[in-house]
């Protein structure tokens, strides 16, 4: 019996070895988790079924049973370089149409625009539609768009600013403004709007006192005037407390060559202090080529283009398992579903127990080598003394052959 019990001893001796030998060969692996064996002790059934006092013949391994702890986070240069901080997996979607999980989000974009890895497995996500709003439904391979976008007409305007209430009337009786002459104007500043071809057009903006708390505002488009509101200028007024103009009660529209603009004027004051503004926005810009992708910790994947602007292109799905022990671990790192792992829970990043992300980093494993080396040497020994009890039992075995 002693022989059966050291054999089994060296078996699971012998595989622990192995299990520790790939935690270390996968410590540098990005979102590798430690594996560990379990044993159990195995007895022998008696014939009346009756096991008290028994001796046990040997250990058997009843499992190999990974760690899911989080591993720490390192970061990189690269954007698509993608971490997970706290639960979930990545969904990846092999070219046979089979669902992988993984936690390593070293990704990169092919030739047609998918997110892959280097197993060449598609990243799974939400879609966005033409406005980068993301469109609830099932996962599909997320794909980056190719071309570049659309430029957008400006149609609106506004500016922050203060007048100054201490400046001088400079509205002369005739002309009205001359724009080469700095006399007859107090201030100007000026923005860049957009045509339907994404054209920039230079708008000049003019500042004339025109009397206590009133002001009038010419416009320019490339040095030619334009009107607001079909008029030449357009007057606003103040109340005296010098805070948002009384008029115009909405906002003129000035008509651009670019379009028809409306200019809003409520975010203008006139308090007893220097010009300066604060704020000129408008909504246009022009067209521009794709330079760039980055994944934001929601897992938005934001496409950025040469005219500054970005784009929602799509949205990072994960999933998570009632019973992550019961995945089936892969290779390239990854695990598939099992009927012992439950069926997916799938959502966004940041929403209910799922972790976050954040890009230009990885997730290391969570081996510990010095624990590793340390479990090597402990299983060494364990391998060892098996073995001596083996060669124990040869030797009482060989002594009773030799009874004369």
């Amino acid at each position: 019996m002693s022989f059966q019990q050291g054999l089994a001893g060296l078996n699971a001796a012998s595989k622990s070895l192995e299990v520790i030998g790939n935690n270390v060969a996968n410590s540098g692996t990005f979102g590798a988790k430690s594996s560990r064996a379990e044993f159990a002790s195995v007895y022998a059934a008696a014939a009346n079924g009756m096991t008290t006092g028994n001796i046990g013949i040997g250990v058997e391994i009843t499992g190999i049973s990974q760690q899911f702890s989080q591993g720490n986070i390192t970061t990189t240069d690269n954007s698509m370089d993608v971490a997970l901080n706290g639960a979930g997996f990545f969904e990846m979607l092999d070219p046979n149409g089979q669902t992988y999980y993984t936690r390593n989000g070293q990704f990169k974009v092919d030739r047609d625009g998918f997110i892959v890895n280097n197993q060449k497995q598609q990243l799974l996500g939400y879609s966005a539609n033409a406005l980068g709003v993301i469109v609830p439904g099932p996962a599909a391979p997320i794909q980056l768009p190719t071309a570049g976008i659309a430029p957008k007409i400006t149609d609106e305007a506004s500016i922050e600013m203060n007048l100054d209430a201490r400046d001088e009337i400079t509205a002369p009786a005739t002309p009205a403004i001359d724009y080469n002459d700095p006399t007859t104007y107090n201030n100007a500043t000026s923005v860049t709007a957009y045509d339907a071809q994404g054209k920039e057009t230079a708008l000049s903006f003019y500042f004339q006192k025109a009397g206590a708390d009133a002001w009038n505002v010419y416009v320019t488009a490339d040095g030619a005037p334009i009107q607001i509101d079909s008029a030449d200028f357009a007057t606003v007024t103040f109340p005296t407390s010098g805070g948002a103009p009384v008029t115009p009660a909405t906002a003129p529209v000035l008509n651009s060559p670019a379009g028809d603009i409306a200019f809003d004027l409520s975010g203008v004051t006139q308090y007893g202090s220097t010009f300066g503004v604060t704020s000129f926005t408008q909504n246009g810009y022009a067209p521009g080529q794709l330079t760039g992708i980055s994944i934001e910790s929601e897992g938005l994947v934001m496409a950025r283009y040469s005219n500054g602007q970005s784009t929602s292109a799509g949205q990072v799905e994960l999933a998570t398992f009632r019973n992550v022990q019961g995945l089936q671990p892969q290779g390239g790192n990854a695990w598939a579903s099992t009927f012992a792992s439950g069926d997916p829970v799938v959502g966004a990043p940041g929403q209910g127990n799922f972790g976050v992300l954040q890009s230009g980093a990885l997730e290391e494993s969570n081996i510990d080598v010095t624990a590793e080396l340390v479990n090597m040497i402990t299983v060494q020994r364990f391998y060892q003394a098996n073995a001596q009890s083996i060669k124990t039992q040869d030797s009482v075995s060989q002594t009773l052959l030799n009874l004369r």
